[in-house]
């Protein structure tokens, strides 16, 4: 009975062996957020052509994760090729979300303060970089990425959710970003909040179950907005601790009111 217990173990570890370790693919995603954020890297380099020489580097360590993901690309190299061509527009746009933070936080004294000690920054950063993957149709390393991020910050964003630019994510903590969320250009969203999905089925795994966020909205800490249908219209403001299930115009503002009903929104329109 051991005996047969340590092959089924050896057999599981053989298969493992085929699969992108998270070691591998955390280690990767570090060195690509080092290249472009060198405020993250302790590394130095004596020229450009060893600069050039870590740079290409990347590419290699991509190539071989995607040997061990399943993907539609046939090709690795293409793959990984693509994948670093996009960097200078996935940097460009970190940039305007650093912009976005430094700008909506009177607390930050510093663009470098917010890439080194933001959590809202390193998550958003992981899911851009995660995301890239994910066009790819590759299942592991994305998820790897975005729950290593997730553990780092307490952010979880789906690799899968698509970001607009100049996002902000202030203090961050236990903010929720489901699979087929739609976030439009200049949103903030703080602490606690969620974006999720009305059913869990899995027979609903293919249809849009989390909400769209149009441009200019500004959503409080704890507000809850769950459904595929439901779309928060650009310049909104979601207060903290509402409880959203339905779509609201734009310019609505939405309070949750304690002191008239614990449950009870409270909703007025510019």
């Amino acid at each position: 009975m051991k005996e047969e217990f340590l092959q089924q173990l050896y057999k599981h570890h053989l298969n493992a062996q085929e699969c992108p370790s998270p070691e591998s693919v955390i280690k990767t995603f570090q060195k690509i957020l080092n290249i472009i954020f060198p405020e993250f890297s302790n590394l130095s380099f004596e020229s450009f052509e060893d600069f050039q020489e870590h740079y290409q580097s990347i590419q290699l360590d991509i190539e071989n994760l995607l040997k061990k993901d399943a993907c539609d690309a046939s090709n690795p190299k293409n793959t990984s090729e693509a994948i670093l061509l996009a960097l200078p527009s996935i940097k460009a746009t970190l940039d305007k979300d650093v912009t976005a933070l430094f700008k909506g936080d009177p607390a930050a004294k510093s663009k470098v303060e917010v890439i080194k000690t933001y959590p809202g920054f390193y998550a958003i950063a992981a899911h851009r970089i995660a995301h890239e993957f994910q066009k790819y149709n590759l299942t592991l390393i994305p998820r790897i990425i975005s729950e290593h991020a997730h553990s780092h910050t307490g952010i979880d964003i789906h690799p899968c959710a698509q970001i607009g630019e100049h996002f902000c994510i202030d203090h961050g903590t236990g903010v929720v970003i489901g699979e087929t969320t739609i976030i439009g250009d200049y949103v903030k969203i703080y602490q606690g909040v969620t974006l999720g999905a009305l059913s869990v089925r899995k027979e609903d795994a293919k249809t849009k179950r989390h909400p769209t966020i149009e441009n200019n909205v500004i959503i409080y800490s704890g507000a809850t907005i769950l459904g595929g249908k439901t779309e928060v219209g650009q310049g909104s403001i979601i207060g903290g601790n509402v409880w959203l299930t339905k779509s609201v115009p734009p310019n609505s503002r939405l309070s949750y009111s304690e002191a008239i009903n614990k449950t009870q929104i409270i909703e007025s329109k510019i």
